[in-house]
């Protein structure tokens, strides 16, 4: 990185976006921004820049991850923070975005929640958005403003080619039918089958895998999906796998959200590995399931996509090797 660029480049991270901007600093040899957050006894929240922004390209990196709603309002004024400090151009760079589920009105007299924070971002200042392997890719559609929406996917294949010598016989395995797109893209990258499991959710917390459409016995699996939640659909489609013969299971997901009962699931589950990608602060919370995780960075992807639009290079190289996403 030049000198011109560590002068008119800066990177900030809100509080759930530390980590990962930090290692998104050390691949550009770039030092992070300086700015803090402090919270106000009544819970308000408090932005501070500690550097001139005036004219520089500004990319602020924060997971709107638990808790969703404090993290999207520190991202709100930290964008309004940069916007009245005079930043010529202001990027969120958002790994995980949340409401990403509430895309669409699927029974009368509900919300397009992820359209309204769309709007949000948007209203506080944002010029431009990049997100990894959003739940829907519509919400692209959402935003007002350029979205480079990027995939986990080479990362993740990169890592698993790495290990194609421990995936004897592999098969790939979608743990429910709207997973089924991902799943197949998966199957073709390894030249391997594709097996489905007939999901059923009989409640909000409760899922029934009943019914596999494939062959697994006597091969090891792998499960890839955008997001494990609380883990339910992952772990009974690894129990049903596993009833009916599978050696080995592997799950992959780009973004470890780990809610409600997920590390008991996982843990009492027969999945032998989980790989994840660093979109969400682990730390501690991920020690339950520690013996089974591993936790690979998107901060050289993150980094590159931030170099390119710096630089008005084209950004759709990084795209290549994605498999979209489940709709």
């Amino acid at each position: 990185m030049s000198a011109a660029d560590r002068d008119h480049l800066k990177i900030f991270a809100g509080r759930a976006g530390l980590e990962i901007a930090q290692k998104m600093c050390d691949h550009l040899n770039l030092p992070l921004g300086q700015g803090h957050t402090e919270l106000f006894p009544d819970g308000e929240l408090l932005v501070k820049v500690d550097e001139d922004v005036r004219g520089r390209d500004c990319f602020v990196v924060q997971s709107t991850s638990d808790p969703v709603n404090t993290h999207l309002m520190e991202l709100l004024i930290f964008i309004d923070c940069l916007r009245r400090a005079s930043a010529k151009r202001i990027t969120a760079v958002i790994p995980y975005f949340g409401y990403a589920r509430q895309d669409r009105k699927d029974e009368g007299r509900v919300p397009i929640t992820a359209k309204l924070v769309a709007n949000l971002i948007t209203a506080a200042g944002a010029d431009r958005v990049i997100c990894v392997d959003l739940h829907a890719a519509q919400i692209q559609g959402f935003f007002d403003i350029p979205v480079d929406h990027l995939s986990a996917a080479p990362v993740l294949r990169e890592h698993l080619d790495g290990q194609r010598a421990e995936m004897q016989n592999l098969v790939v395995v979608s743990p429910d039918v709207g997973n089924v797109k991902v799943a197949n893209m998966y199957a073709g990258m390894f030249d391997t089958e594709l097996a489905i499991v007939d999901k059923r959710r009989e409640s909000g917390m409760k899922v029934a895998s009943r019914n596999l459409i494939g062959e697994v016995e006597g091969r090891t699996v792998l499960m890839v999906d955008d997001m494990i939640s609380t883990a339910g659909t992952i772990c009974e489609a690894a129990r049903l796998v596993k009833e009916r013969g599978a050696t080995r299971i592997i799950v992959a997901a780009t973004h470890a959200v780990f809610v409600g009962l997920a590390f008991e699931r996982i843990a009492a589950s027969p999945i032998d590995r989980v790989i994840t990608t660093d979109t969400i602060p682990g730390g501690a919370r991920l020690a339950p399931i520690a013996d089974k995780l591993e936790v690979l960075t998107l901060a050289k992807l993150l980094g590159e996509a931030v170099h390119r639009i710096h630089h008005d290079i084209s950004v759709s190289a990084l795209f290549r090797g994605g498999v979209g996403t489940k709709r």
